[in-house]
């Protein structure tokens, strides 16, 4: 595809090639990240080529450049997943938007433009119908926690709606189906619950025993789930459990099965405490399990060495309340984002 531009000449857009185009791609990424128009994590060509080039969901066909005088002017990346969870359909699945960058000495002449549909007939062409900024992207980009010295977050779950991106997107049709709020907590800023013990007792006077779950248990987790709707909790549990020396898990049980659960308990080498997610059963819901639940978590964080955690939730999850008050405060918001092909 080629597109004339009066400033720039004739612009070629074609599919990413690592030989010609890497080196100019990566130093448009690192320049973006450190002038702070986008909160990404800088890549080094290790880095950029496993998450874009070789990573689940990464497709040559769908990583698209723009270049003129064999100068890159910007480029746009795109992914289809791969590994699908139960009851889900590969042709079903969305496309996934990762990234659009364009040269900042070459913006406003619709490149960023060019490269978007140019990506979305890729789409179209593979039979897509919906192109999404969601954190489901298989493709993780690391972000960096503004304030910090490197804190981060193994994931964006959407459009950060600080960056230019953001409206970018909404002047060419995309939807934002909701917002995520980033949270964050220096650990040794957490405030421990005073009670935790108190509510672990009343809790267990109901029949509801609350810590580290054993194994050996075999519980049923699968109605938890059913309840939640998650099957990507399901797999979450059924994985870890199945192997010979699992993470730790914390949960709620009540007569043989779970009714609660947060974990795997993991550090990231940046000293983050990572996590899959935390739930109760709807029918267990008031009672103080999912409070329970993640100061427990944050005191596992702290037991193997985690420095800080970061989590995002809905803007009106009440959930969002717990977080609050262990200490954790929003860094930022992003938009899952949607447009139909």
């Amino acid at each position: 595809m080629d597109l004339k531009n009066n400033r720039t000449g004739r612009i070629a857009i074609r599919p990413f090639h690592p030989g010609s185009h890497l080196e100019a791609a990566l130093a448009l990424w690192n320049a973006s990240a450190a002038a702070g128009e986008v909160v990404y994590a800088p890549l080094d060509r290790d880095s950029f080529r496993l998450k874009l080039l070789e990573g689940p969901g990464a497709a040559p066909g769908l990583f698209l450049v723009a270049e003129s005088e064999g100068q890159l002017l910007g480029f746009v990346h795109g992914a289809r997943k791969t590994a699908f969870l139960p009851g889900e359909q590969a042709d079903s699945a969305p496309g996934y938007l990762t990234c659009l960058f364009v040269s900042p000495a070459h913006r406003r002449r619709g490149i960023g433009s060019a490269l978007l549909a140019a990506l979305e007939d890729r789409f179209r062409a593979l039979h897509h119908t919906r192109l999404l900024c969601a954190e489901a992207n298989p493709v993780q980009l690391d972000w960096l926690i503004p304030g910090t010295n490197g804190h981060d977050h193994n994931k964006a779950p959407g459009v950060d709606t600080a960056c230019t991106g953001y409206v970018f997107l909404l002047n060419r049709g995309f939807a934002e189906r909701h917002r995520e709020v980033a949270m964050y907590l220096n650990l040794a800023e957490y405030q421990p619950l005073k009670d935790l013990q108190a509510r672990r007792d009343r809790l267990a006077a109901e029949g509801i025993q609350t810590g580290r779950y054993d194994p050996a248990l075999s519980y049923d987790y699968d109605t938890l789930c059913d309840r939640v709707g998650s099957p990507y909790w399901r797999e979450v549990l059924r994985q870890e459990l199945a192997k010979a020396h699992p993470r730790v898990i914390l949960a709620a049980t009540h007569q043989g099965r779970m009714v609660g659960f947060t974990g795997p308990v993991d550090k990231q080498a940046s000293g983050r405490g990572w996590f899959s997610g935390i739930c109760t059963d709807p029918g267990f819901s008031g009672r103080g399990i999912a409070t329970v639940l993640f100061h427990l978590l944050l005191k596992e964080f702290i037991n193997i060495g985690a420095s800080f955690s970061t989590l995002f939730t809905g803007e009106s999850n009440p959930a969002r309340g717990i977080y609050d008050r262990a200490g954790f405060r929003p860094v930022k918001h992003f938009a899952v984002m949607e447009r139909m092909l």
